[in-house]
């Protein structure tokens, strides 16, 4: 039996039924790696950790994109 899990990711409800990381969860939207800022559960996550932290029912995730301009 296959446990769904969901999560927020910029407010958005998400469903997954695998194991995936912050790290896949950037990838699979194609954002930008070296422009963002992630909050993870109302804290700050650095890049390093992105790869070993897995994806829990109820995780909350805002993704900021840095855009410059003139």
């Amino acid at each position: 039996m296959t446990k769904i899990k969901n999560f927020f990711l910029n407010g958005q409800l998400y469903y997954v039924e695998q194991t995936i990381t912050i790290s896949d969860l950037i990838h699979y939207f194609n954002f930008n790696d070296s422009l963002l800022v992630l909050e993870y559960n109302n804290l700050i996550c650095d890049k390093k950790h992105w790869k070993e932290i897995v994806i829990q029912n109820e995780d909350k995730i805002e993704i900021v994109t840095i855009v410059g301009g003139g």
